[in-house]
């Protein structure tokens, strides 16, 4: 989710639009008519953010695999959920299965007693359609960050609590929106989400959040006091907390607002109680990326790595 999905469209020029070889264009069925066929073509890979929920959600080379893990649900969610319970102590439910060129992505929530999205991925025998069960593994570090999130988010929920109230005041004047609660379950997959922002952190040489992780995974049903004991707080660096607000324009084809993007920037930096930790902020037009999930643009307003806002 840190890195930025650009889209640039390239198009004739104005000048060539309103010149001579109009006529020309349209007859030859270049210019003109094939101008308008791409830009079609890109309006249609974008979705009203309030209207996504996941439709056309792929990964590369993945068609034939996706058929295959929809024949075999049921093994292929056994299977996610053994591995999640054996290896991370933890319970999931699977939201969404997406073909990839070696097998099925399978996306999870976990159903407690921590929060967060994250993902699989099943390998598939394709000559013999068989699923490889034994197999299912995830990328380095996802899973792990994703549970990590979820501790940042108990440890400080009386933190978090505030800025869940600052965000919902924002969206509550009307002018922008967060994604769907459907899209973060079907095709987010990354740790602590909210519609309006996400939590990135690792455990790896975060010395603080290190030992709550490693009590986590031994003992998932430890109370809040004891993950409490185990943090140590004296080592917490602000910057491996990272916090990303994204919104969302609420209006179909009005440009992000400069207003509201600069009045967020303000209320983060100035007094309050939010989570320590670095914060980036993203207010795009109304559209999402259909294929990708992706809402930031060259039109998006954005203050990110490294001009984060620090709360220390």
């Amino acid at each position: 989710m840190n890195t930025k999905y650009k889209w640039i469209i390239c198009g004739i020029g104005l000048s060539l639009l309103l010149g001579g070889c109009m006529n020309m264009d349209n007859a030859n069925g270049n210019g003109v008519d094939e101008k308008e066929r791409e830009q079609s073509e890109v309006k249609d890979q974008y979705a009203s953010v309030q209207e996504y929920k996941g439709e056309g959600y792929t990964l590369q080379n993945g068609e034939e695999n996706d058929k295959i893990a929809e024949e075999h649900r049921e093994e292929v969610e056994k299977a996610v959920k053994d591995f999640f319970l054996n290896k991370y102590s933890t319970e999931v439910k699977v939201h969404n299965i997406v073909g990839n060129v070696d097998g099925a992505t399978v996306f999870v929530e976990s159903t407690g007693p921590l929060s967060f999205y994250t993902y699989a991925i099943v390998p598939i025998n394709k000559s013999e359609k068989k699923i490889l069960s034994d197999k299912v593994w995830s990328q380095e570090g996802q899973v792990e960050s994703a549970i990590t999130d979820g501790l940042y988010k108990q440890l400080f929920a009386k933190e978090f609590i505030q800025l869940d109230s600052f965000i919902e005041k924002v969206v509550a004047e009307g002018e922008v929106v967060g994604r769907t609660k459907e899209s973060l379950e079907n095709v987010a997959g990354d740790g602590y989400m909210t519609p309006y922002y996400f939590i990135s952190t690792s455990p790896i040489k975060d010395e603080a959040i290190e030992p709550v992780y490693e009590l986590y995974l031994k003992s998932p049903d430890a109370d809040l006091d004891q993950f409490k004991a185990a943090f140590k707080d004296a080592a917490f660096d602000p910057k491996n907390l990272r916090i990303s607000i994204m919104l969302f324009m609420k209006e179909e084809g009005k440009e992000p607002s400069e207003k509201v993007f600069n009045q967020i920037i303000k209320d983060i930096e100035g007094p309050n109680d939010f989570p320590k930790g670095a914060y980036s902020v993203f207010v795009n037009d109304n559209r999402v990326h259909k294929e990708s999930f992706e809402g930031v643009k060259d039109n998006s307003l954005e203050r990110a790595y490294p001009d984060e806002i620090i709360k220390e």
